[in-house]
């Protein structure tokens, strides 16, 4: 091989071995920093349990008068939303590999009148109380939670 070729042999690897390490990077980088879901609104819009899942139709409850129910905000130390009807917040702690901690809910105390899409509040804030990790997918937040009787569930919260 030549004296050029050579030269040129080396230039052409140094983009390669750029995008080797860019291709890297984005495998390693893992999961997105807990900052990406903070200060953001969230609506919920599915919960995934067993034996079926509960989509939240967001358009019927707004046309029924509900379409601030169900809502999260992550703050700096504190989770913060609507129920149905109760305005909560309760403190949390984010932790490695995406878990999570939110300690007890407190809410208002005003009487639900309807608790709309096959979720009572009770439920929701115990979801809430038990959740143990965190997810973003496809712009979504997921919750991975349990019910009261230890059944999965997660939370499928999108942007407001």
């Amino acid at each position: 091989m030549n004296r050029y070729a050579k030269k040129m042999a080396r230039w052409a690897a140094v983009p390669l071995a750029a995008f080797i390490l860019a291709a890297c990077a984005c495998a390693c980088a893992g999961a997105p920093p807990f900052s990406t879901v903070m200060n953001r609104d969230w609506n919920l819009a599915e919960i995934r349990t067993e034996p079926e899942n509960i989509i939240i139709e967001r358009g019927k409850l707004k046309e029924e008068g509900f379409g601030d129910i169900f809502t999260l905000r992550f703050d700096t130390e504190r989770v913060n939303g609507v129920g149905a009807p109760n305005r909560y917040f309760a403190p949390y702690t984010p932790a490695d590999k995406q878990g999570i901690t939110i300690k007890t809910v407190a809410q208002t105390q005003m009487l639900a009148i309807r608790e709309p899409e096959k979720l009572k509040e009770h439920e929701f804030f115990v979801y809430l109380q038990n959740v143990t990790k965190w997810n973003l997918a496809k712009e979504n937040l997921e919750l991975y939670s349990t019910g009261e009787d230890g059944a999965e569930v997660v939370l499928v919260f999108v942007p407001r």
